[in-house]
C-alpha cells in the first residue's frame, strides 16, 4: 500500500478461526458496510465483490480470501501494480464449479481497470501446507487468462509470503496452515525460477520483453532475485531496487534506476539491455 504500513492495514479479530478487514462484514450478520482493506476505494470495492462473488460460486468449498504482493506489502503503485490474491478452499473445486469460476472471472474482466487487474489462484488449504511439485492444478487467473495449472516453485515464495505478510480478508489465520519456509528454501526456489523461466528467454526471448512494462519487470524481478540470494529474505521490488543500487557494479545502476521510476507511457533501455541483466543474475 502506498500510505501506511502492512500491520496498519492487516485484519486483526478476537477469533482466531475468522479474521477480517475494519468494517468488513461476517458473511452472516447481515449488515452492507464496505470492505476497507487499502486505501483505494475502487480497489476495496473489486475485493468486496470479488469475496462475494467467489463466495457464491465455491459455497461450502470457500475457506477464505486473501492479499498478498504490493497491495499487502505497503509497495502498492496504482500506476503499475497488479492486485495479487488467494482464495483458500475447503477440497479441490468440481468441474462445474471451476467453470463458475472461469465465467466469474470473465465477468470480473469487463468491469474495469482494477478487475482486470486481479491475479491469483484457488487452492486448497490442504495444499498450502509445504510445497509438492506433484500435487493436482489448481484454478488460476494471471493476465487475463483463466486456467488450470500446477503450482510452480515460485510457490514456495508465494506461500512465504502469504504466510508472513499476506492480509486476510476472510477466513483463518493463514500461519496455522502453512509451514514455516527457511531461507535455504527461498534461495532454491529462485534459483529454480531463474533457471527454469528466465534463463530460457536468452536463448528465445519472450514475446513481452518487447513492451516496456515487461522490461521494467523483469529488471526488478532480477533484482528481487538477486537480494533474496544474498539475504534468504524476500524483498519488495522497489526495496530490492535500492539494494541493489548499494550492492551491484554501477553499471546496472541507471538500468535499475530507470525500471523503479518506469511509468505507462515511458521508455525503458531496449531489449538487449534487460537480457544481458537477466544473463548477469541467471549466473549468479
Amino acid at each position: 500500500m502506498k500510505n501506511g504500513s502492512a500491520d496498519e492495514f492487516r485484519c486483526l479479530s478476537a477469533d482466531p478461526f475468522f479474521i477480517r478487514c475494519p468494517l468488513f462484514p461476517r458473511p452472516d450478520d447481515g449488515t452492507t458496510e464496505s470492505m476497507n482493506a487499502s486505501p483505494y476505494p475502487a480497489v476495496n470495492a473489486v475485493l468486496e465483490t470479488l469475496l462475494a462473488e467467489a463466495r457464491a460460486a465455491l459455497g461450502d468449498r470457500f475457506a477464505g480470501l486473501y492479499l498478498y504482493g504490493s497491495l499487502a506489502a505497503g509497495d502498492f503503485d496504482p500506476a503499475r501494480s497488479d492486485i495479487d490474491f488467494l482464495v483458500a478452499t475447503h477440497g479441490a473445486p468440481d468441474d462445474a464449479t471451476v467453470a463458475a469460476l472461469a465465467a466469474l472471472h470473465a465477468d470480473l474482466a469487463t468491469r474495469g481497470k482494477w478487475a482486470a487487474k486481479l491475479e491469483g489462484a484457488y487452492v486448497p488449504l490442504t495444499m498450502l501446507r509445504r510445497h509438492d511439485p506433484a500435487a493436482p492444478a489448481v484454478p488460476h487467473i494471471n493476465e487475463g487468462q483463466f486456467y488450470l495449472s500446477e503450482l510452480g516453485s515460485d510457490w514456495i515464495i508465494q506461500r512465504h509470503i502469504l504466510r508472513e505478510t499476506g492480509v486476510a480478508l476472510a477466513g483463518p489465520d493463514l500461519r496455522a496452515h502453512i509451514d514455516p519456509v527457511t531461507p535455504d528454501d527461498l534461495r532454491a526456489a529462485v534459483r529454480e525460477t531463474l533457471r527454469d523461466w528466465w534463463a530460457p528467454m536468452l536463448v528465445t526471448p519472450d514475446p513481452r520483453l518487447a513492451g516496456e512494462e515487461y522490461r521494467a519487470y523483469a529488471v526488478l524481478s532480477m533484482c528481487r532475485a538477486l537480494h533474496t540470494l544474498a539475504t534468504g529474505e524476500i524483498a519488495s521490488k522497489r526495496a530490492a531496487a535500492r539494494w541493489a543500487i548499494g550492492a551491484l557494479d554501477p553499471a546496472w545502476q541507471p538500468l535499475i534506476e530507470q525500471a523503479a521510476a518506469w511509468r505507462p507511457g515511458a521508455p525503458m533501455p531496449p531489449q538487449p539491455a534487460v537480457l544481458a541483466f537477466i544473463a548477469f543474475v541467471a549466473r549468479s
